[in-house]
């Protein structure tokens, strides 16, 4: 038998929950109290983050997979508050012995973790041997507090041994090529909500960081080139005058440069004929920084224009071993997800200098920088490409705190690759996530969106942060039109462009955008259960041609598209947005104007879920 909730009672709620404003947690309407946050939407008046400038001296052997570094930090305390101690995260320690991790690593990859050879806070020095470390949190108690609008200068060595194996966002790909994320030891955000962020990370919910600014020095052995968050700023110094040029010429020109071919690679004259290269970065505004390094990719790069306005172009590369085809077309796929990022959706100028897809072991992003596996098909490129280059808005340009949060990037990232992978290929028919939903609706398996991701693993977690935010930000673009929406997708962009949006800060935003008080969706799709589930109920003849009755079994509102076959086989597509279901009524009639006889309707389209889809088609008699 099939699951059914009440339906008078659903839409009896629905219609009482129009005019009702969303239930905000006790916490976070301290928020509101505190002046930090607006039930509009905006910053409040008291709204404050912190920040902080890191100078990062590393040097990495990928012989020997050694990372070992400096890191000098000038943390800015911007919070009302004097605080007596400092939380730091050691993202590396997932693979530390002992420590909590959300699946399974080769008992190779376990080992020490970081090691913290000095540590000194505002000059104070700290035994290394008494630190409180605790897997990916450090914890250190302060003998002098760091006052309100004061300044901390931080400063630590250390080193760690990177895996080899068990890839989780981090690693060596192959030998002579890896990806180093989270290499450093940095302080964890502080906020108005939660104050420090004592969350580990356990590799399963991602990352919350502050915004800060970065300069880093990446030391690598001859031939290794470096492809890091931020603009490269010795190129003259550690590639040679060949490649340096073509580097300034693909930050200029439309037209996709082979900055290194694969018999450029070969030929092991790309960098200066040094022992050790250092190259040196800068990133400013940014929630983290990352590097890669091989000796035997080819790097292919192009640029365009992303902001009109000011003729701003960003360069977008893709760094690949030239044994994996499938990474020949990405550098086409990552231009065109640019140039639709910041002229179709979300329409907004790319954010950044430079965009880099590099050939790893993951699917995952970082700012200015993808960690891309290899695909079996060039629909899986695209559809990947797309996903983590489309992150960039989401969580980096908006701070997002995708720890708790994880439908907040998740589903924009989803969202962005079913609208942008039709543009890269119009054979595509993105259907992410969709089927998974629909069978999983109102199980067990499902729970509200809002359910923090610190909450959920497995079936649940990927639901909430996939497929169920992507089809609710959808569906209201659907009901409000691309105009409308853009404009209230851009006025949350704007308030909260450098800051940390909470979930009301952006359903406030959009309300305050669209001029519209949306929460009568807001409601039903992120905080109640429910399972989607429309059915044909009645198509009744009428003397002007037929009227199709659909019916909502379940209390989940979707889009309905009618695909309506005539008798000489021709077909009609209508459409009715979710708007229709906004009053609480449970069956809707759509009219089809014909003189023909209606042989068969169907009920559905592919971003469309439904729980039970054997009512959703109609045969003519």
């Amino acid at each position: 038998m099939h699951l059914r909730f009440p339906l008078l009672l659903a839409s009896l709620f629905t219609y009482a929950a129009l005019a009702q404003p969303l239930l905000v947690p006790r916490n976070l309407q301290a928020t509101y109290a505190k002046g930090t946050r607006a039930e509009t939407g905006l910053p409040g008046p008291n709204y404050w983050q912190n920040t902080a400038d890191y100078d990062l001296q590393v040097t990495f052997d990928p012989a020997t997979r050694r990372v070992t570094g400096t890191v000098a930090i000038s943390y800015q305390n911007n919070s009302p508050d004097s605080l007596r101690q400092v939380w730091f995260k050691l993202y590396p320690n997932l693979y530390q012995k002992g420590a909590p991790r959300a699946k399974a690593f080769a008992p190779e990859d376990i080992g020490e973790g970081v090691q913290i050879t000095s540590l000194t806070i505002n000059g104070a020095v700290f035994n290394v041997n008494k630190l409180n470390i605790n897997a990916t949190n450090l914890t250190v108690p302060l003998r002098r507090a760091i006052g309100p609008r004061q300044t901390a200068t931080v400063r630590a060595t250390y080193a760690y041994t990177l895996n080899k194996g068990s890839h989780q966002r981090t690693g060596e790909v192959e030998p002579g090529a890896a990806f180093v994320a989270y290499f450093f030891p940095r302080i964890a955000v502080y906020d108005d909500i939660d104050g420090w962020n004592k969350h580990p990370y356990t590799g399963d919910q991602e990352f919350y960081n502050d915004f800060c600014n970065f300069r880093a020095a990446i030391t690598v052995p001859r031939n290794f080139v470096v492809w890091a968050t931020g603009d490269l700023k010795n190129a003259g110094q550690v590639l040679t005058p060949k490649y340096a040029q073509r580097l300034q010429e693909a930050e200029r020109q439309d037209a996709v440069t082979a900055i290194i071919s694969a018999e450029d690679a070969k030929r092991r004259d790309v960098t200066t004929p040094n022992a050790q290269n250092t190259w040196r970065f800068e990133a400013r505004n940014v929630p983290d920084f990352v590097f890669a390094t091989a000796d035997h990719y080819v790097w292919q790069s192009t640029s365009l224009v992303v902001d009109p306005a000011t003729q701003r172009r960003t360069r977008v590369d893709a760094v690949y071993n030239p044994k994996h085809q499938d990474y020949v077309e990405v550098i086409d796929f990552a231009r065109k997800t640019v140039e639709a990022m910041s002229y179709t959706f979300p329409k907004w100028p790319f954010p950044y200098a430079h965009e880099t897809v590099f050939d790893g072991l993951d699917q995952m992003e970082y700012p200015m920088m993808v960690n891309d596996n290899p695909t079996a098909t060039r629909a899986d490129a695209i559809e990947l490409t797309d996903h983590e280059i489309f992150h960039t808005m989401f969580p980096f340009y908006l701070g997002i705190n995708e720890t708790k949060y994880g439908w907040m990037d998740e589903g924009w990232a989803t969202i962005g690759e079913w609208l942008i992978s039709p543009i890269i290929d119009p054979k595509l028919d993105d259907d992410y996530g969709v089927a998974t939903y629909a069978a999983a609706a109102a199980t067990e398996s499902d729970s509200p969106i809002v359910t923090l991701s610190t909450q959920e693993n497995g079936l649940p977690f990927f639901l909430n942060s996939y497929p169920k935010p992507g089809l609710g930000y959808l569906y209201v673009k659907d009901l409000l039109g691309d105009e409308l929406f853009t404009k209230a997708l851009h006025t949350y962009i704007r308030n909260w462009n450098g800051k940390h949006p909470m979930p009301y800060d952006f359903f406030n935003s959009m309300n305050a955008g669209a001029g519209r008080n949306l929460n009568w969706f807001w409601q039903r799709w992120f905080f109640d259960t429910g399972y989607p589930d429309l059915a044909l109920a009645n198509v009744d003849k009428t003397p002007t041609g037929y009227d199709i009755v659909v019916q909502a079994k379940g209390s989940k509102p979707v889009p309905i598209d009618l695909t309506v076959t005539f008798a000489d086989n021709t077909t009609q597509k209508l459409h009715r947005t979710i708007g229709v279901w906004e009053t609480g009524v449970t069956s809707v009639t759509v009219p089809v104007g014909t003189k023909q006889a209606v042989k068969r309707v169907t009920l559905g389209s592919t971003l469309v879920p439904d729980s039970f889809p054997k009512d959703n088609v109609w045969e003519g008699k």
